[in-house]
């Protein structure tokens, strides 16, 4: 559904158009009505979902562009996606915000994407076609702030094509064995903030992809889940552009990664000006992982790579998971270069517990302090 704006409003909860917010009663029409009213008034506007209520919506389109330049939609009570089988046609996203300027979603309620029953039969790297809980396309200036998000049939934010636009303060929650349950993607976008979020999923806590450029992620408590990935880049021989991430100041606890960058073999272009620092690791299985050999299904190509240059790893301290810490594993056809490593001070905990902790190097350029523990001795210069 594909909504368009009519007539002005300055505040609008959906219970004024008819929602119930009993768990049961189909309640998109009502938010459909509430945003309209709200997108279409000229005056600052406020969309209401209230505390205490529980609404039923199924796939819905917020569209700008609005009247207003700045609108709110404040979530103080849940929304709960329709179940697999009411979900109706189309799979690919159930709540959807695109082109609005200066949009502000934020309250201290739930989104809960009910995705228990799409995640059987569908393992890691599947095909199976789930929607995205929450999706953010072709916004400028948005801000997302103080939701708790609990278990998305996929990703539980998508964030494609947008601008200037901040992530705080969110909770996102799904089971550890929950596939494909990335906490937030972002692809195609500049200039995004995240910070002071808690992320527990099935996979990526982040996920930056294709086309972003200056991501900004801070203070982020990250477990379970796969940590804070850039990639995967260069699936079937594309080309891929990511550059200026910087991380800092986030927690792994128990995840399967730490700070990783992979890239499908045989893929183009690059990655480069990448900055994790000041990291915290709880048993972190991989606490640093670039990996250019992604090639799940064996048909890859050997004639290029995805360059990876400019990566700094500082101030990395806390336990590993296993005994290689540190894995540098890059192209042979072509390296990674201007790598550096310093204020590394890691112990082995968990099946790593009472061994020597190593780090392992395929073509990899840089430096590495002296002080750094384990030592990054098969790092070239």
């Amino acid at each position: 559904m594909v909504l368009t704006s009519t007539r002005p409003l300055t505040s609008s909860s959906v219970m004024q158009y008819g929602a119930v917010g009993d768990g049961k009663t189909d309640d998109t029409q009502a938010f459909a009505k509430a945003w309209t009213a709200a997108c279409g008034s000229k005056s600052d506007n406020t969309v209401v979902v209230p505390a205490g209520k529980n609404f039923l919506v199924r796939p819905l389109q917020f569209q700008g562009p609005c009247k207003s330049s700045s609108i709110k939609f404040q979530v103080m009570g849940k929304i709960t996606a329709p179940s697999k089988n009411n979900f109706g046609a189309g799979k690919d996203n159930w709540l959807v915000f695109t082109n609005i300027d200066g949009l502000v979603v934020s309250g201290n309620g739930q989104i809960d994407g009910n995705g228990q029953a799409w995640w059987p039969g569908c393992g890691q790297g599947s095909s199976c076609q789930r929607p995205t809980a929450l999706e953010f396309n072709s916004c400028k200036n948005f801000k997302l702030d103080g939701l708790t998000h609990n278990n998305s049939p996929k990703n539980h934010i998508s964030v494609t094509n947008c601008q200037s636009s901040t992530i705080s303060n969110l909770h996102i929650i799904a089971p550890q064995t929950s596939p494909n349950t990335d906490g937030i993607d972002i692809s195609s976008s500049t200039n995004i903030f995240i910070n002071h979020c808690d992320i527990g999923t099935g996979d990526d806590c982040i996920a930056i992809n294709n086309g972003s450029s200056y991501i900004n992620i801070s203070r982020v408590n990250c477990g379970p889940g796969h940590g804070i990935s850039i990639g995967s880049l260069g699936i079937d021989g594309s080309e891929g552009q990511v550059e200026e991430v910087h991380v800092s100041d986030c927690t792994f606890t128990r995840t399967k990664n730490g700070a990783r960058i992979k890239t499908y073999k045989g893929g183009r272009g690059f990655i480069r000006k990448i900055n994790y620092e000041r990291i915290t690791l709880v048993d972190t299985l991989n606490p640093i992982l670039i990996d250019q050999h992604y090639c799940p299904n064996n048909v890859c190509q050997d004639a290029l790579d995805v360059n990876i240059r400019e990566i700094s790893f500082v101030g990395f301290e806390g336990t590993s998971g296993q005994e290689a810490a540190i894995q540098l594993n890059c192209s042979a056809i072509v390296a990674c270069t201007g790598i550096v490593l310093t204020g590394i001070n890691m112990t082995p905990a968990g099946p790593a517990s009472g061994k020597s902790l190593r780090a392992t190097c395929i073509n990899a350029h840089g430096t590495s302090s002296p002080s750094n523990v384990p030592a990054v001795s098969c790092l070239l210069p």
